[in-house]
């Protein structure tokens, strides 16, 4: 396959940096979502780094050349630390993108939001996981949560923020995806993050989308991606789907992408312009990826529970540069299955985060893809 210019761009930088930095600025949140990664708390933890500490670590960050990663705040809830207004103003001095992902609760109002766009913040995201409130609140284990929602999202755009709207995906809210994509530009959102359940945390008995599914739900992410800016997270096959579409190869999808297309429609009507979707960067845990907890231990991305180290002990363009972990994830020659062999390696890499889950091995093939590479046909009818 002939790499695209964004491919080569992606695959001579991810060995150097991060393209996203996640920082965890605390594990307090107030939420109790269905299917979090993390044990949020209501307090904060003992040991998060101090505002000191923070500050070193966005130092870290600001000496790789430019262009620099993206920061984003995230947590728990970022807007349970009293100093979030004092890291996005530093990070900023230093140059950096700072983004924010708050939890809506009482905390979120349009006086911290102005107080935090003053200072520099220029995205924030909101989270919505379902096209009603008995979906949404569910998940998020609060009712009201939805109403608030929508209607923070008005006041975060009408301060000036860039919004960015996560969406989970799973076999339970899934048919309400075109009903979610009209809330999600009726929202003024500028990007949509559909987000693929990783089977970890209290995710762990969500339904997750069957290999099938996630093909009929990617090729019609890429369907609607003329509507809104899509990108996606723990389903880096949507990168290879968007090559295979834009070459022409046809999909014909199995009931669910027929369901969601058609109900698009009845919802939307047809797409008023025909913006050809480009691949989105092809990152994936530990490359392009790094994420920092609240306690400064390093991660491939939040779904990866694999140490590679500490920023108090160690600087993160270090530990990104020269973790064995990081190497091997950036390495498909070092994985083992299907994955290793495919063609879309440098564009997908399949979800090292649910491979692991899923087996106990980041390295492994990812087990909810459908696509069966070339080489992989050739090897086995060789056997």
């Amino acid at each position: 396959m002939k790499d695209t210019p964004i491919v080569r761009q992606v695959r001579h930088d991810i060995n150097a940096k991060p393209f996203i930095a996640i920082w965890e600025v605390t594990r307090a949140c107030q939420l109790v979502c269905q299917h979090c990664r993390a044990d949020a708390q209501h307090e904060p933890a003992p040991g998060q780094l101090t505002t000191a500490e923070g500050k070193a670590l966005l130092d870290s960050i600001a000496t790789y050349d430019k262009p620099r990663p993206i920061v984003v705040l995230t947590g728990g809830d970022p807007f349970e630390r009293g100093d979030l207004e004092e890291l996005t103003e530093y990070g900023t001095s230093l140059g950096l993108n700072i983004s924010l992902s708050p939890s809506v609760t009482p905390r979120l109002t349009r006086a911290r939001l102005e107080g935090l766009k003053a200072v520099g913040g220029s995205a924030l995201s909101l989270s919505l996981d379902g096209a009603t409130a008995a979906t949404h609140d569910y998940f998020r284990g609060f009712s009201g949560t939805f109403v608030r929602t929508v209607e923070m999202a008005e006041i975060v755009t009408d301060v000036g923020f860039r919004l960015q709207i996560n969406s989970t995906i799973t076999s339970n809210n899934v048919k309400e995806a075109p009903a979610l994509l009209k809330r999600v530009i009726d929202m003024g959102a500028k990007l949509w993050s559909v987000f693929f359940l990783v089977p970890t945390g209290r995710g762990t008995g969500l339904g997750a989308l069957s290999p099938l599914e996630r093909e009929d739900a990617m090729n019609w992410l890429h369907d609607v991606s003329n509507r809104v800016a899509i990108k996606t997270t723990e389903g880096p096959q949507y990168r290879r789907i968007v090559i295979q579409r834009s070459k022409g190869q046809p999909y014909e999808g199995g009931e669910l992408y027929k369901f969601l297309t058609e109900e698009t429609e009845r919802l939307l009507g047809p797409a008023e312009h025909t913006r050809r979707p480009r691949p989105p960067m092809a990152i994936n845990a530990g490359s392009g990826f790094v994420f920092i907890d609240h306690l400064g231990d390093v991660y491939p991305n939040g779904f990866l529970p694999m140490h590679c180290g500490n920023v108090k002990e160690q600087t993160l363009p270090d530990i990104y540069a020269t973790s064995p972990v990081f190497k091997k994830l950036r390495d498909p020659q070092q994985w083992s299955g299907k994955c290793s062999v495919c063609e879309f390696a440098s564009v997908c890499g399949g979800s090292r985060s649910t491979a692991f889950a899923m087996t106990g091995d980041p390295l492994a093939s990812d087990p909810t893809c459908a696509y069966v590479p070339q080489a992989w046909k050739e090897l086995h009818a060789a056997s």
